[in-house]
Parts: structure tokens; C-alpha cells; sequence
């Protein structure tokens, strides 16, 4: 999907779910790795993470995008676009946004414990002869590597 095809997808969605018209940017921003979107108030564009494109499904971009459509549309008409507002949440429950992106990143590593039995993931490698178990203090040993 382009920064074009995305525009266009913003304002269709603006349009039929808020019933006001989006008159900014909208495009995607690779440097965004945590959250699915990002709304500015001083330019009033919307960045969207990119990556939240190529998982799933279209129903996961839509709901960020009401997400994000949700604190434009209230900062312009003069209330506060934070999320524990009351016309925030009565917004998005009303157009159905997501409240929350997903997480992407999945782990990769997991551990076990060999005492207690406890199992650990972790994105990275753990030096097991530095690292022990948190809840008893045991030897931790690697036992799949996923991905």
C-alpha cells in the first residue's frame, strides 16, 4: 500500500465513520516501532507504522486509523484528544476503533528454568552463566529457538 492509496483510504473512512471531511497528511513512517500510529497536533498529520500493513489483516490499519481519526476530529473541534477523556473513549467505542495496537514483535528465545520450571521468552539471547531465575535463582536453559 502507498502514502496515496493510504490518503485516500483515511478520508473514505473519515467520511462514512465521522461524517467530517480529513483535510491533512496521512503517511506511513518506518521509525514508528511500538505504536500503531501517531497523530501531531500542531500540523495535525497522522503517521502510521507501516509494519501494522504487512501483518494480518486491512480490519487492523482501519481501527488504528479511526484510532488516530478519533484525536484529530476531537482536538479540532476543541476538546482534549487524550485518551482517558470521556468523549475520547465515548468517540472511538462509537466508531469502532481499536484502543490498542497489537504487538508485533513476538519472542524468539525461550527459557526454562531447571529448578522450578519457570519459562522466560526473550527477543534476545540471554547469557544463561550470567542470568538466573528470577523466582528461585536457578540455572536457566535454553529450550527453543522460535522464528
Amino acid at each position: 500500500m502507498s502514502n496515496q492509496e493510504l490518503q485516500q483510504l483515511c478520508e473514505q473512512i473519515s467520511l462514512e465513520s465521522f461524517a467530517r471531511p480529513f483535510k491533512h497528511q496521512i503517511y506511513f513512517n518506518p521509525r514508528l516501532k511500538t505504536t500503531g500510529g501517531r497523530y501531531y497536533l500542531k500540523s495535525h498529520n497522522i503517521d502510521i507504522n507501516p509494519r501494522m500493513v504487512n501483518s494480518a489483516d486491512q480490519k487492523l490499519l482501519i481501527g488504528i486509523i479511526k484510532h488516530e481519526l478519533c484525536h484529530y476530529h476531537l482536538h479540532l473541534a476543541g476538546f482534549s484528544g487524550q485518551h482517558r477523556t470521556h468523549e475520547f473513549k465515548q468517540l472511538l467505542a462509537a466508531v469502532g476503533g481499536l484502543r490498542y495496537a497489537p504487538k508485533l514483535d513476538q519472542p524468539k528465545y525461550q527459557y526454562e528454568c531447571e529448578r522450578c520450571h519457570q519459562i522466560y521468552a526473550r527477543k534476545r539471547l540471554v547469557n544463561t552463566s550470567k542470568y538466573v531465575c528470577g523466582k528461585c535463582r536457578g540455572r536457566l536453559k535454553l529450550i527453543s529457538k522460535l522464528k
